[in-house]
């Protein structure tokens, strides 16, 4: 085919990734005739070929305008009519580059277009490399390739867009659009894609992916009711049976262990105050997961300390002068006194230097007593022994307030927190006035059944360290080809009694955690607790082994847990996911219906964006700002998006492109209600059982009481 008939307009000008096209004047329709077809070549979301040198530069139609133009001649009495000239603006995306006999669509430009430059519609072949139509499945290389589909092009329905899953997912990524645009369905269509495709003769068995299920949607799209399932065609129930989804939560409520949270979580939940409750609630903890009344009772108090170096320090002329020294805790009347009451009251810490304080004092009036140098000098050896050994003892505590170890949560509301105040040493009593609004909160936690079911705050069975490795192979789908019934804590069985499954023989790559019945007061604990606990258990693998067990988390209405505005502990876990996790093999996929009240920190980090329809100017304007400038005209046309479409962008994909999702089925519980449909029904609304489950009582009780309409 020759070039020239290939030509159906000019380069006007050139600006950065812009290119203002004129079309032909002898094109008077949108058609033009080729040798093998009839080719568009002025319609929104079509593709221009304009070619520099070997080189074929790949642009987007984002406008189409028409002018009039006059032209006046020399004669002053002649008329001219006016002509209609069309207009393009268009993005330059990419370049269809040659390398010997092959040819390849790249991201980019960097052999721009000049004035005059011609301008060609595209052909198939065109397409077929700007789609990776043609592309060779032996081939393929996984961390680089785009081929797997997600759905067709609105423009060239008969081509499939492909994404690269490994740039999806190993940088982040962000699926964003209003309420009802299609964010769950499009998640839910990728994910069932990316399970069902064919590599090279194999499938998918070892995916780890976790869905904190903020609607309770997804049940309905991977684990549907027998009859449901029983209904589906055969390759759908296999392509269910491959994914082997679990799913934990919903009505019968999630419940995650209350002594894997850290310091923050308890922070974060409790609300201590700073000044004073933060300290002791600190001291409590540390003193519950060592299982220890007397660690903190072991560590010299301050003033003791002070009192002790005053008399090793001072001559023997200025202890004959002391006659009353109240100190902090009204340490003795006279020099000797003071000093056989330290001796007394630091016995509990240590028998040696308490005997030796004593030595130092006597039994008698402080005039008589002897004050003996070595004696002083081996005080201050045992001394600085002491306060080395108590540092240790600090730090270790303090390291321990962190690590997941079982403690009793009623036992800190009360013995716990008791002995923290004790140790203090003194003031027990105001300490007790300054603590009393912790401990009540403390307590309505134990007794609210919405806080202490899912947080597990009544636990008293005895919990071993074996809990974690298998409650984190719970979550992450790897229980039962890890664990067997021989070896599984009894504390763990209640998970899988009430997880849904299909095979629990294999692994469940999808992991589906139904945070929707948890109370928003305890969503974020929840949530972040999960995630933090996913986080630091990849980052202990060995250095080679990082990146070697990919995890994917799915945060649904991510609103929820990293607004931008709020501090909250699952943003402050989420924000180092985003930042830290493409090290350790971990990557989040945000859906949110708001992008502009999300973390900056998390969206920054995203890589690849799904795009639905976005009405809000401050969404649109926010989501212009996280992507690349030259996707601006592209992003122009989210206002007027359709359902199921969306604007894909970002390094997934080889340039900016409009889709439309392709169908899944079953879906998300996601669907719109039928208002006049259901109004036009005689069904009441089950107002008891739905308190009872409310309030997590039996679901039958107290139906005699329902209101019965005649």
């Amino acid at each position: 085919m020759s070039s020239n008939n290939r030509i159906i307009g000019r380069v006007l000008s050139v600006d950065n990734f812009r290119v203002f096209i004129k079309i032909e004047e002898d094109l008077r329709g949108t058609y033009k005739s080729g040798v093998l077809d009839v080719y568009e070549i002025a319609r929104i979301n079509s593709y221009l070929i304009i070619p520099v040198g070997a080189d074929r530069v790949v642009a987007l139609i984002t406008r189409v305008t028409m002018k009039e133009e006059v032209e006046f001649g020399m004669n002053s009495t002649s008329i001219s009519l006016p002509t209609s000239a069309r207009y393009i603006s268009a993005t330059m995306l990419g370049t269809i580059s040659k390398n010997g006999n092959c040819e390849k669509f790249i991201q980019g430009v960097y052999n721009f277009p000049t004035l005059d430059n011609p301008v060609w519609y595209v052909t198939e072949k065109d397409l077929q490399h700007i789609f990776d139509d043609k592309i060779d499945k032996d081939k393929i290389e996984f961390d680089k390739d785009f081929y797997l589909p997600v759905g067709t092009s609105p423009a060239f329905s008969d081509y499939q867009v492909k994404i690269s899953p490994d740039q999806f997912f190993v940088k982040h990524a962000a699926i964003l659009g209003n309420t009802g645009s299609g964010k769950s369905c499009t998640l839910t269509s990728i994910l069932r894609n990316l399970f069902k495709y064919d590599y090279n003769g194999s499938s998918l068995k070892n995916a780890h992916i976790v869905i904190f299920d903020t609607n309770g949607e997804y049940k309905d799209a991977f684990l549907p009711i027998k009859d449901n399932f029983d209904n589906l065609s055969t390759e759908i129930q296999e392509d269910l049976k491959l994914i082997n989804a679990n799913y934990y939560g919903g009505e019968d409520k999630v419940q995650v262990p209350y002594w894997l949270m850290n310091w923050s979580d308890f922070k974060a939940l409790l609300n201590p105050s700073d000044a004073t409750q933060a300290p002791l609630l600190n001291s409590a903890i540390g003193l519950a997961k060592n299982n220890e009344e007397s660690l903190v009772a072991s560590i010299l108090p301050s003033h003791l300390k002070a009192d002790i170096e005053n008399i090793l320090t001072c001559s023997t002329e200025e202890l004959k002068k002391k006659t009353w020294n109240p100190g902090a805790g009204g340490w003795g009347w006279k020099a000797d006194n003071e000093i056989i009451s330290i001796g007394e009251a630091i016995r509990q810490f240590d028998v040696e230097l308490a005997d030796l304080v004593s030595n130092l004092g006597g039994q008698t009036n402080f005039n008589n007593a002897a004050l003996q140098t070595p004696i002083r000098e081996a005080i201050q050896v045992r001394l600085n022994i002491l306060l080395t050994e108590n540092i240790d003892i600090q730090i270790t505590s303090s390291q321990n307030i962190d690590l997941p170890i079982y403690f009793s949560y009623q036992e800190l509301c009360t013995k716990f927190l008791d002995a923290a105040i004790k140790n203090e040493g003194s003031g027990n009593a105001r300490l007790n006035e300054f603590i009393s609004t912790l401990r009540l909160r403390m307590n309505s936690f134990l007794n609210d059944k919405r806080m202490a079911i899912p947080l597990m705050l009544k636990n008293t069975e005895e919990i071993n360290r074996n809990v974690l490795p298998q409650f984190l192979a719970f979550l992450l789908g790897d229980y039962n080809n890890i664990f067997s019934k021989e070896t599984e804590e009894h504390f763990i069985k209640k998970y899988n009694d009430t997880s849904t499954i299909y095979d629990k023989t294999r692994t469940h790559q999808v992991n589906i955690i139904d945070v929707s019945q948890l109370p928003f007061e305890v969503l974020e604990t929840v949530t972040a607790l999960l995630g933090r606990i996913i986080l630091e258990f990849v980052s202990y693998f060995v250095p080679a082994d990082r990146g070697k067990y990919p995890i994917v988390i799915v945060l649904e209405e991510a609103q929820n847990y990293i607004a931008e505005h709020k501090y909250s502990v699952a943003k402050t876990v989420f924000e180092r996911i985003a930042r830290e996790g493409r090290k350790y093999g971990i990557s989040l996929i945000v859906s949110s219906q708001r992008p502009s009240e999300l973390s900056k920190t998390v969206l920054s980090q995203c890589n690849s964006f799904i795009i639905h329809r976005l009405q809000n100017p401050e969404d649109q304007k926010y989501i212009r700002g996280l992507v690349s400038s030259a996707n601006a005209d592209i992003l122009d046309q989210l206002p007027v998006i359709p359902q199921q479409h969306a604007i894909i962008t970002g390094d997934c994909v080889r340039a900016p492109i409009q889709v439309r999702i392709d169908d899944v089925y079953p879906t998300p519980n996601s669907h719109n209600p039928r208002y006049i449909e259901n109004w036009l029904g005689d069904e009441i609304i089950p107002y008891q059982q739905t308190v009872n489950r409310w309030l997590g009582e039996n679901e039958n009780q107290g139906e005699s009481e329902n209101n019965i309409v005649p």
